[in-house]
């Protein structure tokens, strides 16, 4: 019988998870990263107006998740953005929300991300809060039998060798994969799909600071508190003017000032990668790949930028794909426990 392999990649945005999986073929879904307490499992708006959401029970308390949580969550209460992110309970209500919303009951290999500046201190104790039986509420559970913890990035330098037809010859390349998400700036440099520790690091330098860096230039501007990053984050996606007090704000005059966060993050990167001369694939993936793209190539001109189709999914079909290939070649063939590298390499 076929082992069922499934990944989640829980971000400080969004949750993405695979939804289904037939080979190179992977279905993805993900909703907002807010989980919203209550007492008891009851949504917070009337059964005649039932939105997209589950209440996930985590000790005493039941959070709210799912696409449809903005409409009931105070975010400024519902968001966690620090180091300790993975061993909060928000964080395991959104990966039991994701667990939830894949529709099976048993999970023979769950695999989940990490930022590369955590990935050697937190794996070992994510690998094993996320095997077992996962309460999802309702009287239901869903069983993991092993977890899997990866560098993030590692994950999108899987998806872009599948994508791009180079599986058989990535072993012998050298890659810098560069994630730029809502909290962290991560980048992973890999020769094949190892993990070069010293030279892979992440900061917190995301989306999230130039959401918030341009929400306090627009309150200082309109002479009122703005904190609708949502619309800020539209606008710096598809050119959407957000509408402040009936009228369209044009954002143009501020982009400078959201470059400058990415410079910034691309700057400190360089700083760490010993000969990019050597490098034979920059990747670039991630929520806020858009945004950091040009600062990206201004600082590797001599090189050609690659990208995925969805950057928001590169992690996380990566993480599908590397499960997928660790379950074939070590859990079926073998019938024993496989290890894993220190490097994060499967072995």
């Amino acid at each position: 019988m076929e082992l069922i392999v499934r990944a989640v990649d829980v971000g400080s945005g969004n949750t993405k998870f695979v939804t289904a999986a037939v080979g190179t073929d992977i279905r993805c879904a993900s909703f907002p990263s807010v989980a919203y307490p209550s007492s008891d499992d009851s949504p917070s708006w009337p059964a005649s107006e039932r939105k997209k959401t589950v209440c996930i029970p985590i000790g005493p308390l039941f959070y709210e998740v799912g696409p449809d949580v903005s409409l009931a969550a105070d975010t400024f209460r519902a968001k966690q953005l620090h180091d300790e992110y993975t061993e909060t309970p928000e964080y395991m209500a959104l990966l039991r929300g994701a667990l939830s919303m894949m529709k099976v009951s048993h999970i023979d290999l769950l695999v989940v991300g990490l930022p590369v500046a955590l990935f050697a201190v937190k794996k070992a104790a994510l690998e094993k809060a996320m095997t077992g039986r996962h309460d999802i509420g309702g009287g239901k559970a869903v069983t993991v039998g092993k977890a899997m913890a990866v560098a993030q990035p590692q994950g999108a330098l899987a998806q872009f060798a599948s994508e791009h037809q180079k599986m058989a010859i990535i072993g012998n390349e050298q890659s810098l994969i560069i994630d730029p998400g809502s909290r962290t700036f991560d980048w992973l440099v890999a020769r094949g799909m190892r993990l070069v520790q010293k030279q892979s690091y992440s900061f917190n330098r995301g989306m999230s600071d130039v959401l918030r860096l341009l929400a306090a230039e627009i309150t200082k501007d309109i002479g009122s508190p703005y904190r609708d990053y949502d619309a800020i984050d539209l606008a710096l996606r598809t050119g959407k003017q957000p509408m402040i007090f009936q009228k369209p704000y044009d954002m143009k005059r501020l982009l400078p000032l959201a470059e400058t966060v990415a410079e910034q993050a691309v700057s400190t990167m360089k700083e760490w990668i010993e000969a990019p001369h050597s490098l034979q694939n920059i990747i670039l993936v991630g929520g806020g790949a858009f945004l950091f793209r040009k600062a990206v190539k201004a600082a590797f001109p001599k090189h050609r930028i690659h990208e995925v189709k969805e950057p928001m999914f590169a992690n996380v079909r990566g993480f599908q794909l590397a499960g997928q290939n660790y379950a074939n070649s070590k859990m079926t063939a073998t019938g024993k426990e496989p290890v894993q590298g220190e490097s994060g390499e499967l072995e």
